[in-house]
Parts: structure tokens; sequence; C-alpha cells
């Protein structure tokens, strides 16, 4: 599996491409669901969350819902109008809401496992010369 780093920038570019591409997808193959792009978007917010860079742990639960956002401009369609398309964009967003809710927890969840696990390394690792210099 692939180990890359993202800045948190990065991690907000790869995240907001790749829903995009997801609603494209979902536009495509199954007019515009919004349950697959929302079923979807909990492996990008865990993906994202996974590849962030230590120094940017936090920005990956403050991209995961923009992205969201972005990648239902495919999604809500694109007859009426600006004023329809944005209609439909906060109406996709309202009903939507436990599936962002969800996805933004899920890398919250997962950067904070992220940041205990990496304090663990380090307690461990400043108790271990200690423990050899007083043998």
């Amino acid at each position: 599996m692939p180990n890359p780093r993202l800045t948190g920038l990065g991690s907000g570019l790869f995240s907001g491409v790749l829903m995009c591409a997801l609603g494209s997808v979902d536009e495509l193959l199954f007019g515009s669901s919004l349950i697959v792009y929302s079923v979807l978007f909990l492996p990008v917010c865990v993906l994202t969350a996974l590849w962030v860079r230590r120094g940017d742990l936090l920005s990956a639960p403050v991209v995961v819902p923009i992205a969201f956002a972005l990648g239902l401009l495919p999604v809500t369609g694109d007859e009426g109008g600006v004023g329809a398309r944005l209609m439909g964009l906060v109406t996709a967003l309202a009903t939507q809401a436990g599936w962002l809710y969800g996805g933004t927890l899920a890398a919250t969840a997962t950067v904070f496992a992220r940041a205990v696990r990496r304090a663990a390394r380090r307690r461990a690792a400043s108790r271990r010369p200690r423990l050899q210099g007083a043998s």
C-alpha cells in the first residue's frame, strides 16, 4: 500500500479532486445518487487522514467537509441556472449531513489515533536509553 505524506494543501487537493471525480462517476453511472456519493466519501476521509503528514494532521478534518461540498457540484445537476444549482447544493448538504459528519468524525478519529500512536512511540523511545543506562 502506498504511503504518501501530503501537506495540508496537498491533502485538500487530493480529497477535493478525488471527490469531484467520484461525483462525476456517480452522476454518469448511478444517476446522481447521493447515497452512493456519500458512501464513497467515507474511504476518502480515512485515506486523507492516513496520508497527511504529521505536521499537518489537523488539516485533514478541516479539508474533508470542503471536499464533500466541492464534489457535490457534479452530483446536484446543472439544469435551471445558478440559483437552481445553489439550491440543489444546499439541499444535498442538508439531507446528507449525517454522512458528512460521519466522514469528518472518521477523519478526526484517524488523526487522533495517529497522534496517540506517535506520542506512545516517543515515550517508549525516551524511556529506552534511561533503562539501558541504569543497568
